[in-house]
């Protein structure tokens, strides 16, 4: 585990993974191309988490690749309920959604609409975002202030290799809150 600059514990998620805390002393970090991170914070209760996913692609039924990420969605919320947080207080800040593959399908825009849509539809403020473009993003976000930085990558500067992204849950039933 490395320090933020700040001395903070920095602690990295990678593609399908989130990170909740009530820690201040911690800071979650992702690097994000096409994929999007959410950072959902509640300031009374003083936790907050982040999340990177990546609809699945293809040319497959568009409802079965969102249902993954409602999914990751759904996860990262409820792990902040059981903390304490509440859904009516929960201040989102989302970042990603890049267009890294020139001249194949725009799964970026395709990520960062479902999660516009998303916090739309659940009642979840968001409070600010920095989606799309073509470049990659280093992402700090401090869960228990809400505080998050942004940086973009150099233009030349690869994307480490991401992993696959889970398949979505087996049944063809989630259970929306």
């Amino acid at each position: 585990m490395k320090r933020a600059e700040d001395g903070s514990f920095n602690l990295n998620i990678v593609q399908g993974e989130q990170r909740v805390s009530e820690d201040p002393s911690e800071c979650v970090s992702t690097l994000l191309g096409s994929c999007v991170a959410a950072c959902l914070h509640d300031p009374v209760a003083r936790v907050g988490g982040m999340n990177h996913f990546l609809l699945p692609g293809g040319e497959g039924d568009r409802s079965h690749a969102e249902r993954f990420s409602v999914h990751a969605m759904e996860l990262l919320v409820n792990a902040l309920l059981a903390r304490g947080a509440s859904r009516s207080r929960l201040e989102a800040k989302l970042f990603g959604g890049a267009s890294t593959m020139h001249g194949l399908s725009d799964i970026g825009a395709m990520n960062a609409g479902f999660a516009v849509r998303f916090l739309a539809r659940e009642g979840i403020g968001l409070g600010s975002s920095c989606l799309g473009g073509d470049r990659g993003r280093r992402i700090q976000f401090w869960p228990v202030s809400g505080r998050a930085r942004r940086r973009f990558m150099a233009a030349t500067e690869a994307l480490p290799p991401q992993r696959a992204a889970p398949p979505p849950p087996a049944s063809g039933a989630l259970e929306l809150f």
